[in-house]
């Protein structure tokens, strides 16, 4: 459905992405994550037809963005980052618009832009000038001018930036409800939307992509994958008690609760509560974790430093 192949852009000197190459299957939810700079939103908007590669090339719905580019846009959606839009108007007035720039005319114009606006919630804000929405709102009304044509393919540029946590909470149900009927790929900086809303992720620094994968296959990939956290009464007489246990390999102290890591697939939940029973240690809070996202995303991007 989206489709990269060596896709390259240079700005004088600097290179902006680096060779890039990806697809992007029916169904699929792509979070392209990476630093601020990584070219996340240069790929972005090269695959939207809104740059030109300097190499490269780039599919959607398999028509060549460059050499088809009606027909490449015609099955696209696309939502730039910060969700950029004529404050002046009001939703009403801009989705009318997007829509006769689509091409949507008689009674499927309306039902198109009825279902966008009851879907997202616009009803209320319909007739306010887009300037005094809140942030929500705005990214609303940049989702809804989207999909106003019902595109098969969707591109979301930094979605939730800038949210607050009951907005983003709210986009991302959005975007999981979007992603039953289309194709996304969603740009994000921000680690813990790849869990909430995504499929499979790749990263991207510098340029150039390091690692393509799902992100449970991520977060295995994590030292705390597996790891057994507790909150002990007496952190030293817990780490007393569970020194020199049969499949543990180490110990990690944050806040108060303490980490216990296995060697290789050892099994610790269960042991590691039996243990801290035996020796009279008390404990609460105790979990299976399953890896952090923030962690591997660190490891990698530092690993690939020149």
């Amino acid at each position: 459905m989206i489709e990269a192949s060596g896709l390259r852009k240079r700005y004088g000197k600097l290179t902006a992405v680096d060779g890039v190459s990806f697809t992007v299957e029916p169904g699929e939810v792509l979070g392209f994550l990476g630093p601020n700079g990584a070219g996340k939103s240069t790929t972005m908007r090269l695959i939207a037809g809104f740059l030109l590669p300097t190499e490269g090339s780039a599919r959607v719905c398999g028509h060549d963005v460059q050499r088809d580019a009606l027909a490449a846009r015609r099955a696209l959606g696309y939502l730039p980052e910060g969700a950029p839009s004529y404050g002046e108007m009001t939703p009403k007035g801009l989705l009318g618009f997007i829509a006769d720039v689509r091409g949507l005319a008689g009674d499927h114009r309306r039902k198109r832009l009825d279902f966008v606006a009851q879907r997202l919630g616009l009803g209320a804000v319909l007739h306010q000038p887009i300037d005094t929405l809140s942030k929500g709102f705005r990214r609303r009304v940049g989702l809804a001018a989207a999909i106003v044509h019902d595109p098969a393919a969707l591109i979301l540029d930094e979605p939730t930036d800038g949210l607050d946590p009951i907005q983003k909470h709210e986009v991302r149900g959005l975007i999981a409800e979007l992603a039953r009927e289309r194709t996304l790929l969603v740009s994000t900086h921000i680690l813990e939307e790849v869990e909430a809303v995504c499929t499979r992720a790749i990263i991207i620094a510098r340029g150039r992509i390091l690692a393509d994968d799902t992100p449970a296959a991520f977060l295995a990939r994590s030292r705390y994958h597996n790891a057994v956290s507790v909150q002990p009464a007496d952190t030293i007489a817990a780490r007393a008690a569970l020194d020199g246990m049969p499949g543990v390999s180490g110990f990690e102290q944050s806040g108060a609760r303490l980490y216990v890591f296995p060697q290789g697939k050892a099994k610790l939940a269960e042991p590691v509560a039996d243990r801290l029973r035996q020796r009279g240690v008390a404990f609460t809070g105790l979990r299976l974790e399953h890896g952090r996202l923030d962690e591997v995303f660190r490891r990698i991007t530092t690993e690939a430093s020149p």
